[in-house]
């Protein structure tokens, strides 16, 4: 796999000087022994100060506060990262939990807590009974059943890129048929949970090399995807946007229990609302030497 230059660029703009007050920033990639970070440069106009730290979840928390107004912001990232990822990967699933249903051991129950629990209401059960239609029987083979829900989210809900901010509900998803690649993430999630799998949403970059993916294809967006837990295998990447399965292609930045702890930049700004111009994001994500970032 290749080594990638990728550019991330939020810029704002304001009809009149505003004070910006603190803005959270996870744009920074998380290493695996499948991705390496190369390097990384975080440039903000105006000056700010910036200081880091780790969430909970160990995703890195860029933070910049700033000294005076302002009527534009902007923050850039850019980043080389080697992503070694393999496009068919083998996983090395606990002969425990190669069938499902399985049980976590009672220590990984414990540290899964939320991530194991869904997170949007449910009362009338609709979204458990879509899920367990995925169930062919039990037994049945753990990575074939998650293969299918993801296969199943991808059939029955299209893709359609939305500008707005926030994220649609999974019952909401269903319902209309469509949805953001943060919509889907958050279906899958959803069901993966209902089912009694650890789940955790993942915000970051998609590799498309053959420009036949979705999920970014419009230049000023990010892509989400969901990691499920599996016993021996750990953490295994699930991208239903694209019908695919391991981490090849993808490059996460953030993971977290829910997609609105994800958001790349987050902050606001003293004026009036009226002050706000707008705001443009640009990703590139393109192979070291072609240019892009």
């Amino acid at each position: 796999m290749p080594v990638l230059n990728i550019l991330h660029r939020t810029e704002y703009r304001y009809g009149s000087a505003v004070a910006p007050g603190p803005h959270r920033m996870m744009l920074r990639p998380r290493e695996t022994r499948e991705l390496r970070l190369l390097s990384f440069d975080l440039i903000i106009r105006p000056e700010a100060s910036v200081t880091w730290a780790h969430d909970v979840a160990g995703n890195s928390i860029a933070t910049a506060t700033f000294p005076g107004l302002t009527d534009h912001l902007t923050i850039e990232s850019r980043m080389t990262v080697d992503l070694s990822a393999q496009a068919w990967p083998v996983f090395d699933i606990a002969a425990s939990a190669q069938h499902y249903p399985f049980r976590y051991s009672d220590e990984d129950w414990i540290d899964l807590g939320a991530l194991a629990r869904p997170q949007y209401a449910d009362m009338a059960g609709r979204l458990s009974g879509w899920a367990e239609g995925f169930v062919m029987g039990r037994p049945t083979d753990t990575l074939s059943l998650l293969r299918d829900v993801g296969n199943g989210v991808s059939g029955q809900i299209s893709y359609q890129s939305r500008e707005v901010e926030g994220t649609q509900g999974p019952l909401e998803t269903l319902d209309r048929g469509w949805g953001s690649c943060r919509d889907i993430a958050v279906l899958f999630a959803e069901a993966a949970r209902t089912l009694g799998f650890g789940a955790r949403i993942v915000s970051g970059y998609l590799f498309d090399a053959t420009q036949d993916l979705i999920g970014s294809a419009d230049g000023g967006s990010t892509h989400a995807w969901v990691e499920v837990f599996v016993p021996g295998a750990g953490w295994i990447s699930f991208d239903p946007t694209n019908r695919s399965m391991g981490s090849a292609n993808l490059i996460p930045v953030a993971a977290a229990r829910h997609i609105a702890q994800v958001a790349p930049v987050t902050g606001n700004f003293r004026g009036r609302p009226s002050d706000l111009l707008g705001m443009a994001v640009q990703v590139t994500v393109a192979p070291a030497g072609r240019g892009g970032a």
